[in-house]
């Protein structure tokens, strides 16, 4: 089991927190990182328009006449691409990008992605993150005492002060931990979180 120094925002060292193996001593396997990654970005794209087709298209389900006996030409449904408000013939299909990937997985490579911060002194853990004002002097000031450029911020709830003395800072982004991803943590040399965010993550994934 590792354990992490806890900090305060003046840098000094307050706790020693045990860290299980389950979730910051998981190797790391680059295919399975890859995928996951891969997934993720693939989310992202919006993808393409479809048109519908005259299976898909709303109405159509009555024969407009009986087929033979009135001189018109045979007619199977009034959603035919040859009528008026009709289907479209050999329109573009609709695509999605999604990438199925299993939750089990997912979080295999978040463990991974921790795994690696922890092993390369690249995780800190405050005690807990309080800023007074939303400045960003306020946030400066605590880049100075915890020696970070970039890093990703991780508190257990959305916090507006810290996030808006953090936002003119174009190397510093704060989510939540719901919203822990492996990009962000890979994207970001420096992990910053707190004590009890630490403590939710271990408790929901041993």
């Amino acid at each position: 089991m590792a354990v992490v120094n806890v900090k305060d925002q003046k840098n000094n060292v307050v706790e020693e927190l045990n860290l299980p193996d389950e979730v910051f001593g998981v190797s790391a396997h680059k295919k399975l990182l890859h995928s996951v990654v891969r997934a993720q970005l693939a989310a992202k794209r919006v993808g393409t328009v479809g048109v519908k087709t005259r299976s898909t298209i709303r109405g159509g389900g009555k024969k407009p006449w009986r087929q033979k006996g009135t001189g018109r030409a045979r007619a199977g449904s009034n959603r035919s691409p040859l009528w008026k408000g009709g289907s479209v013939i050999h329109g573009p299909k609709e695509r999605s990008y999604d990438l199925k990937i299993n939750r089990k997985v997912k979080r295999l490579a978040l463990k991974m992605a921790l795994s690696e911060k922890l092993r390369k002194n690249s995780l800190i853990v405050l005690d807990s993150i309080q800023l007074s004002q939303p400045k960003t002097k306020e946030f400066v000031a605590l880049q100075k005492q915890l020696e970070f450029s970039k890093a990703l911020i991780v508190v257990s709830k959305k916090d507006t002060i810290l996030s808006l003395a953090s936002r003119n800072i174009p190397q510093v982004k704060v989510i939540n931990s719901d919203q822990l991803n492996v990009i962000d943590i890979l994207n970001n040399p420096v992990l910053i979180t707190t004590k009890d965010v630490i403590e939710k993550i271990t408790s929901q994934w041993t």
